[in-house]
């Protein structure tokens, strides 16, 4: 076969199978390290089953979202697993009409009962703002993602819940919609720290957010530690080699990916199978770039 240069069928193995061993990946931003690593552990285990992936990348865009499902299925994936681009479940109710295998990652979308791997958001959100807390910090503030993607709401409800454990009012006036992409962290934290009463702490509902943070102190003269803390939320590759280290929380993104290919191929081989949502927990991660009240 190599000296003759023999290359198999992909269509005839098609036809046999009823397959294309194809999945279809829609992600809202591929340059988000966050997502690129969950790729990655999507790619590696539809590698091993013998799958390829077909990447498409949406910009938050909902229409663009549409027209990739569109697209995709044209080209007879197998199954699709997407992080959806909003809140909106159009899409999927056409998918479950259609009763395409679909698994949704990260991002929770109400709707229809499809398969899901999600990370306690919640839980992370708490264990973030609950460490700032038993720093000494009371004036905590929170730059979160857009309203409309459920990661987001979820360490909201965290950084709510922890507050209110440890007696500490909410100030809504801490609170600032960034939009996951390091300029808005930077430009929300500028406005911030240079308030009269400036926050002690910043939790940052990502990574890439909490690294614009860093900038806007930075800029502003201000040392990290010492004159403000800051805590991200994802653990990208970044977080390891910023100045100074960022504390975070991880997210197990690898096997975020893993866990939805296993699922995807499960629902390929067997349509009608129970619906199964896996919900697996953050951990905190402690560097360098949060101390204690001085």
């Amino acid at each position: 076969m190599k000296e003759l240069g023999y290359q198999p069928n992909e269509l005839a193995r098609s036809l046999r199978s009823g397959k294309t061993f194809t999945i279809g990946l829609i992600l809202p931003d591929n340059s988000n390290p966050f997502f690129a690593e969950i790729s990655r552990g999507i790619e590696a285990s539809a590698f091993e089953a013998d799958y390829s992936v077909i990447l498409c990348n949406t910009e938050d865009n909902q229409e663009r979202e549409e027209f990739y499902i569109d697209l995709l299925l044209k080209k007879q994936v197998d199954g699709l697993i997407f992080v959806a681009a909003g809140d909106r479940s159009d899409s999927l109710y056409s998918l479950a009409r259609r009763k395409i295998p679909v698994i949704i990652v990260d991002r929770n979308v109400p709707g229809p009962e499809v398969d899901a791997v999600l990370v306690d958001n919640i839980a992370g959100g708490l264990a973030a703002v609950r460490y700032l807390i038993q720093l000494g910090h009371r004036r905590i503030a929170c730059i979160t993602g857009p309203s409309n993607v459920t990661p987001s709401s979820g360490r909201i409800t965290g950084y709510r819940k922890a507050l209110d454990e440890a007696g500490i009012p909410v100030d809504e006036a801490l609170l600032s919609q960034g939009n996951f992409r390091i300029e808005s962290g930077e430009q929300i934290a500028l406005e911030l720290l240079q308030r009269p009463n400036k926050p002690s702490a910043i939790f940052a509902c990502n990574d890439l957010m909490a690294i614009g943070a860093m900038r806007a102190a930075n800029r502003l003269g201000l040392h990290i530690p010492q004159d403000i803390s800051i805590i991200g939320y994802d653990d990208i590759e970044l977080a390891r080699y910023v100045t100074p280290l960022l504390t975070t929380v991880y997210q197990p993104k690898s096997t975020m990916g893993r866990v939805a290919v296993k699922l995807l191929i499960e629902r390929i081989e067997n349509i009608d199978r129970p619906k199964q949502v896996k919900i697996l927990q953050p951990e905190l991660v402690v560097r360098e770039s949060c101390g204690a009240v001085a």
